[in-house]
């Protein structure tokens, strides 16, 4: 009898797998839109139609998944995954999820090698595509995280520290002065929200996690300076923008171009055309990685570059999920994340200032164009692939 019944949980955990797999990977072939359109398709896929999470659960992993670093919709669809059928289940959402956008983006990248983009109008007008998606996330982002005074302040002196002191440690430097701040003056109050998630990993290997977390974030440096190998380089500066990132896929640009683009890997417009490409494909923005990966050191780097920028991402839900009941109904904690998600919303105007804006809005057509396509996306509700080819084609009008 126990041989049976172990057999049919053996048969139970191969279906449930199996349908991760199915169902990840339709999400991962139809996902456009950035990260908050994701969380809407997960949240009508898993909870409304499969139930598998309930509306609260589901509530409480959005939330933890917005405290982390890194990309916070293939976060919530992994934390799904261990949820339903364990850490395997984790890794088969995120395969799922993920695979779809990482192999069309080293195809991008592989058909683009070799060819002369610079002076390319299509470049050009992804550069004003890029201009017009990012000026859309800062609107949402602001109405979000900076409903109060306190926290425009916050924003105000992450943007001008940012603008103004140019340095690869200034990121983490302002969130880590908007945390304590934070920490110390913002309160809040759940009444009787407070709730408990149960997940199925012990406290034990989540601090072998967050353990392995913060030892590749200062050894891979140290690890790069030592050795001077290209592969340990590459996954050191794809591992660190990973780590770094708060706010979703569009703040990780001036990070990957401080660390790709100013030491030679990619030029500007192989750089900002693989930021087109990736607005034009489903799934997360992190799979950018694989494109620039690709344009690196071929397909072998598009894989590199992906398993090393997802990778923190990875370790920091595994390693929190059992502490996130103790951590969210914590109010100097959440007092924190307040100041962050404010210091998060600066850091992206100084994003949308440099690179993205300077190289992109040079006439009054294009500052026209930017209008055009921003007007498209934000108030007739346009798709960001329709964006992305109604600009590659205004590109190309532009240079006649």
């Amino acid at each position: 009898m126990s041989i049976v019944s172990f057999k049919n949980k053996d048969r139970e955990t191969v279906r449930s797998l199996f349908q991760l797999l199915l169902l990840s990977t339709k999400l991962g072939l139809t996902s456009f839109g950035g990260p908050i359109a994701h969380l809407g398709y997960f949240h009508e896929e898993y909870v409304r139609k499969k139930k598998w999470i309930d509306e609260k659960s589901y509530a409480d992993l959005v939330a933890l998944c917005q405290f982390l670093p890194g990309p916070s919709s293939s976060q919530v669809g992994i934390g799904i995954g261990v949820i339903r059928a364990g850490i395997l289940g984790g890794i088969i959402v995120f395969l799922g999820f993920t695979l779809p956008s990482v192999v069309a983006l080293i195809v991008f990248a592989l058909m683009l090698k070799g060819l002369n983009i610079a002076n390319a109008g299509w470049i050009h007008g992804l550069k004003i595509v890029a201009v017009a998606v990012v000026a859309q996330a800062i609107l949402g982002m602001a109405k979000n995280l900076t409903p109060d005074l306190a926290r425009k302040a916050i924003a105000l002196f992450s943007l001008v520290l940012t603008l103004l002191w140019t340095n690869v440690y200034t990121q983490v430097m302002i969130i880590f002065i908007a945390a304590i701040f934070g920490f110390f003056i913002f309160k809040t109050n759940h009444g009787n929200q407070r709730s408990i998630v149960n997940f199925p990993i012990s406290k034990g290997f989540a601090l072998i996690c967050l353990s392995l977390f913060f030892g590749l974030l200062f050894l891979l440096p140290l690890i790069k300076q030592a050795t001077s190998i290209q592969w340990v380089a590459m996954f050191d500066s794809f591992y660190r923008s990973g780590s770094l990132v708060f706010g979703g896929g569009h703040v990780v640009l001036p990070l990957l171009e401080s660390e790709i683009v100013a030491t030679g890997w990619v030029n500007k417009e192989a750089f900002l055309a693989g930021y087109g490409a990736a607005q034009a494909v489903p799934g997360p923005l992190f799979t950018f990685a694989a494109y620039l990966g690709a344009v690196m050191n071929g397909w072998i780097g598009g894989l590199i570059a992906t398993v090393a920028i997802f990778l923190p991402a990875f370790l920091l839900i595994l390693g929190t999920l059992p502490f996130w009941n103790t951590l969210r109904n914590n109010e100097k904690m959440n007092g924190a994340l307040m100041a962050v998600n404010a210091a998060v919303v600066g850091i992206l105007i100084s994003a949308f200032y440099q690179p993205i804006w300077t190289s992109a809005v040079f006439t009054p057509i294009d500052f026209a164009f930017v209008a055009i396509l921003f007007s498209l996306l934000v108030y007739w509700k346009l798709p960001p692939w329709v964006i992305v080819l109604l600009g590659v084609f205004g590109g190309e009008l532009l240079v006649f």
